[in-house]
């Protein structure tokens, strides 16, 4: 069997339509929305402030922190049990490793930032979505940055590598399914995430990160549009 045309009918190197959007929530020091297909992710950032308990600071610099979380109707599958659970744990600890290469938190010793992730609605890939609108929010709240992390899952569906797997593709069972998030920091190419479900050849694994490439860059320009246009909006209104 042959995995001969996407289920959405999209190319196996095109991305799901994308849109992004920086400052959609009032009360956060940063926050942005982003959308990949149908998989929705909004993320707030608060702070620097003070970490407590005290033990937990480090005088050498400030530490990012992470929140993980799918609300209960979001997913293409059975509704999520709220709460805390293993998966949004792991999902909150690769996601904090993946923006904490990008930051620059040396300016703010004893201190965190907090990134609240909240997906409303899922349809696969919600941990990449989630980084690439926490990335948006560092930025918005104006933390020090090497780059933006663009994120997004290429994987294999039964003998063809493709970009952004939906939920479809990750349930296909007329072949064999391989999925791997990775995230990178577009302009250097210095992958900050990267793991795998399934099993893939050295070939098509080098095949997989060039793909990814391209993808990011993509996904990368969304991410500056995004800041572009709130702060283009922001200084016409502050003229007007």
């Amino acid at each position: 069997m042959s995995y001969q045309k996407r289920v959405d009918g999209r190319k196996f190197d095109e991305l799901r339509p994308i849109q992004a959007k920086a400052g959609v929530i009032e009360r956060a020091d940063g926050s942005a929305y982003f959308k990949i297909g149908d998989t929705v992710a909004y993320a707030a950032v608060y702070g620097p402030r003070e970490l407590y308990p005290k033990f937990l600071q480090d005088p050498a610099r400030g530490i990012l922190r992470c929140n993980y979380n799918m609300m209960p109707f979001s997913g293409s599958g059975d509704r999520v049990r709220p709460g805390p659970n293993r998966r949004a744990k792991e999902i909150s600890l690769v996601t904090e490793k993946s923006l904490t290469a990008a930051t620059d938190l040396s300016q703010f010793p004893n201190s965190v930032v907090d990134v609240f992730i909240e997906l409303p609605q899922t349809d696969a890939g919600s941990r990449c979505a989630g980084i690439c609108a926490a990335s948006i929010a560092l930025a918005d709240a104006g933390i020090t940055m090497k780059d933006l992390v663009a994120a997004v899952s290429v994987g294999r569906v039964d003998d063809k590598l493709v970009v952004d797997l939906n939920y479809a593709e990750e349930a296909y069972e007329d072949g064999t399914v391989a999925d791997i998030p990775i995230a990178m920091l577009p302009s250097s190419g210095e992958i900050t995430l990267l793991q795998m479900d399934g099993t893939l050849t050295k070939e098509q694994l080098l095949e997989a990160f060039e793909l990814v490439k391209k993808a990011c860059l993509e996904i990368n320009e969304v991410q500056r549009k995004a800041l572009k246009e709130k702060y283009t909006l922001e200084r016409n209104d502050t003229h007007e």
